[in-house]
C-alpha cells in the first residue's frame, strides 16, 4: 500500500476537485463511525439512476461461505470502485455481476442480483447475452496469440455483431487510447505488445461487442506507473459512455477514477466477506462512518 502521506495529497486533491455547495453537502455528515447494530446508515445508495441492485447476495464455494448480505446500488455512468484487503470476496462480487460464478464448479449465488430491473439469475435469462452486455478485463492482460486487429475483431465476430469489422476494429481501439500506437501495426502479433497496450488492447475487445457496462479485476497491478495512468486516464473517459466497476487494492487509484466506493471485510478465517460502507468516494476518503474503514484507508490494516 503507498504511503498515508501521498495517499493524504489524492484525498486533498480530490477535496479540490469538487465543487463547495456539493462538498457541503457529502461532507456535512458525521465522522463518527458507524455503531453496532447501525451498520446499514454506512450504506448510502446513490440517489442516480441504477444499472445494479444487489439485495442479500451470498456465494458460496461448495461448504465454504465468500460473501454474504451484499445489498446495494450500482448507478449508470460512474465508477464503482470495490476495496478491502485480500479475502473480503471482492472478485467473488463482481464475478456476481455477470455471472462469470457460474463457470466455476461448486459456486452458488443467493440473493437477487437486478441489472436494469431484471434478475441476471432468473432460469429465463441467457448467461452468454448477459456477458456480452457486461464485459470484462482481467487482472492480468490475456490477448490472443492473433493479430491485433483478429484480437479486437474475435468477440465481435463470435457474438455475431454486424457492420464493417475494420470499422469496428478502429472504432473500439480509438476508444481505448490504443489506435494511434498501432494503426499501422495491426497485422502483427498483439503479444509484441507492451503490458500496458496489451490491457487497452483487452480493453478494446471488450468494447467491441458493444457492452453496456465493463467489471474490471485489478486491471493495473502487473503494469508500470505509467501504464497505470494511461488506464486510469482512459477508465474516467469511458464512464462517460459505460458504467465501470473496478476492484482495486491501490487506495489512490480508487480515490482518482471512483465516483463511489464499497469497502469490504472478511469475518474469522478469511470467509464470509461483507459490506462495512458504500457511498460517494469523496465521503468515503475524508469521512469514513465506519472506523474499519477509516483504518484501511489510512493504512493501519490491509
Amino acid at each position: 500500500m503507498e504511503p498515508p502521506q501521498s495517499l493524504a495529497r489524492t484525498i486533498s486533491s480530490l477535496e479540490h476537485m469538487t465543487s463547495e455547495t456539493t462538498r457541503q453537502g457529502i461532507l456535512g455528515t458525521s465522522a463518527e463511525p458507524a455503531a453496532a447494530g447501525q451498520q446499514g446508515e454506512a450504506i448510502r445508495s446513490p440517489s442516480e439512476e441504477t444499472v445494479f441492485s444487489l439485495r442479500d447476495v451470498g456465494v458460496t464455494y461448495g461448504p465454504k461461505r465468500a460473501i454474504s448480505g451484499i445489498t446495494l446500488n450500482m448507478p449508470l455512468q460512474r465508477v464503482t470502485a470495490l476495496i478491502g484487503p485480500s479475502g473480503c470476496g471482492k472478485s467473488t462480487l463482481l464475478r456476481c455481476l455477470n455471472r462469470m460464478n457460474d463457470l466455476i464448479p461448486n459456486a452458488r449465488v443467493s440473493g437477487t442480483v437486478e441489472y436494469h430491473g431484471t434478475n441476471i439469475y432468473d432460469r429465463n435469462v441467457d448467461a452468454v447475452e448477459v456477458r456480452r452486455r457486461i464485459g470484462m478485463v482481467f487482472q492480468k492482460p490475456n490477448p490472443f496469440p492473433k493479430t491485433i486487429t483478429d484480437n479486437v475483431a474475435f468477440g465481435a465476430r463470435i457474438n455475431g455483431i454486424k457492420g464493417n469489422m475494420d470499422e469496428i476494429v478502429e472504432r473500439s481501439l480509438r476508444q481505448a487510447a490504443l489506435w494511434d500506437e498501432v494503426k499501422d501495426d495491426l497485422k502483427k502479433s498483439a503479444l509484441a505488445l507492451s503490458g500496458g497496450q496489451q490491457q487497452r488492447l483487452c480493453i478494446a475487445r471488450a468494447l467491441a461487442v458493444q457492452p453496456d457496462v465493463i467489471l474490471m479485476d485489478e486491471p493495473c497491478s502487473s503494469l508500470d506507473p505509467i501504464a497505470t495512468l494511461k488506464i486510469e486516464d482512459l477508465i474516467r473517459e469511458l464512464c462517460q459512455n459505460y458504467t465501470i466497476i473496478i476492484v482495486t487494492h491501490n487506495m489512490q487509484q480508487a480515490a482518482r477514477v471512483s465516483d463511489y466506493t464499497a469497502f469490504m471485510l472478511a469475518a474469522e478465517h478469511g470467509l464470509n466477506g461483507r459490506l462495512i460502507e458504500y457511498g460517494p468516494t469523496t465521503e468515503i476518503f475524508t469521512h469514513p462512518r465506519d472506523r474499519r474503514t477509516e483504518d484501511y484507508i489510512t493504512g493501519r490494516f490491509g
